[in-house]
């Protein structure tokens, strides 16, 4: 019996991770719980799960919550950034299932590698804004970060038991988005709602719209080069519109060894949970004699410049990748409220990116200030668009 915390349970990653661990009662034990806002959901998932403790974003969330669970048997409550590094690092966890969306969950992964804990990692920013800080802590600490990300969760089965000394390249796989077949001036006109409906996967509006503008792409560029050691020379991106293969290695004998599987979170999820065991689970199955064919494509890089924004910062470094993840987040948030035009996403978080004097940092507070400094200016150029970016609408 496992014993896991999750942080992040109301979201999509968390919602899939309680129903990988719904099929195996008898492997895991969940014994905390944390959501942000959505503490209807969180009262249910402590009803069905009993876990030891939970949290929330605030307090006032924590006492609606209360109210609702009554006077039965209730877990330890607490609420905000405390609570949260609190559960990451408590005495009873075996693994700590990061799936919180943005830098706020890399308090509390660094939280757990301190205590001595492993690692599910299912947010981005935690290595794209502190990749470097993080991995040397989690080699001190000598605990393990296993990605739940599809892509990553692909390339680390290809790689398992082959010595990266032997790898050509990593080849990370993406969709291309509901777009890749219009015109640059179709673009500009693309809308949220068609923005949000992806072809293959069913994730949250955020990261709907990163695949959109194959930024999603660009922040797993740099997560994979954490996660696996390699150069940026050594990953390369191809669209894999049918969303089969998750990734693939290529040795420096030619040969290419690669991942599939229908798209269903619940495999990489479950595989980062078992590890280094396979089970049965939920999962969709591919049913491979049914498969009308595979194609692959050079992502365009001058319609979807995200990609190259990524690879961009992650040559620059220091702080140039949480640069670029806090602007593009700040872009984002305004093509959702209609502020600002899909065309206008990369056009911010260049204009940011350009604005930023790069500092060689793996201190947090400097990460941290480097992040905030993106999002003031990200608000100020999306205030300003009309008069300082006329590509903007």
């Amino acid at each position: 019996m496992k014993n896991l915390v999750i942080l992040g349970s109301t979201g999509s990653i968390g919602r899939q991770t309680l129903d990988v661990i719904r099929n195996l009662p008898d492997k895991f034990m969940v014994t905390g719980l944390a959501a942000g806002k959505n503490w209807r959901l969180l009262a249910e998932q402590i009803r069905e799960f009993q876990p030891l403790c939970a949290v929330l974003s605030g307090s006032e969330e924590l006492s609606l919550m209360k109210s609702e669970l009554g006077s039965g048997k209730i877990p330890e409550l607490d609420w905000g950034r405390k609570g949260l590094e609190s559960l990451a690092s408590m005495n009873e966890a075996d693994l700590v299932v990061v799936a919180v969306n943005g830098v706020a969950g890399i308090f509390p992964t660094i939280a757990a590698l301190r205590s001595g804990k492993n690692i599910a990692l299912a947010n981005k920013e935690t290595l794209v804004a502190a990749g470097q800080l993080v991995m040397d802590l989690a080699s001190r600490k000598k605990t393990n970060i296993y990605p739940v990300d599809s892509e990553h969760s692909a390339l680390w089965q290809c790689l398992n038991g082959n010595n990266l000394d032997e790898v050509e390249k990593i080849i990370l796989t993406a969709s291309g988005g509901p777009f890749r077949r219009l015109s640059a001036g179709e673009l500009e006109n693309v809308t949220v709602e068609m923005a949000l409906r992806h072809p293959n996967w069913n994730m949250g509006k955020k990261v709907t719209i990163d695949s959109a503008t194959l930024m999603n792409k660009g922040l797993e560029v740099i997560e994979a080069k954490w996660l696996f050691g390699v150069s940026y020379s050594q990953i390369e991106v191809l669209v894999h519109p049918q969303s089969i293969i998750h990734s693939a290695v290529e040795f420096i004998d030619g040969s290419i060894i690669a991942q599939m599987g229908a798209p269903d979170m619940r495999l990489p999820i479950q595989y980062a949970l078992t590890y280094p065991k396979r089970m049965n689970g939920p999962a969709s199955r591919l049913k491979m004699a049914e498969l009308k064919g595979l194609t692959f494509e050079t992502p365009d890089i001058e319609r979807f410049p995200s990609l190259c924004l990524a690879f961009e910062a992650g040559r620059t470094g220091g702080t140039m990748p949480a640069v670029l993840n806090a602007s593009n987040e700040v872009a984002v948030d305004a093509f959702l409220k209609g502020a600002l035009s899909f065309t206008g996403i990369p056009a911010v978080v260049e204009g940011v990116m350009c604005k930023h004097n790069t500092i060689k940092t793996t201190v947090l507070e400097e990460i941290m200030e480097a992040d905030l400094w993106a999002r003031r200016t990200a608000e100020i150029i999306i205030k300003n668009q009309p008069k300082d970016y006329g590509v903007l609408q």
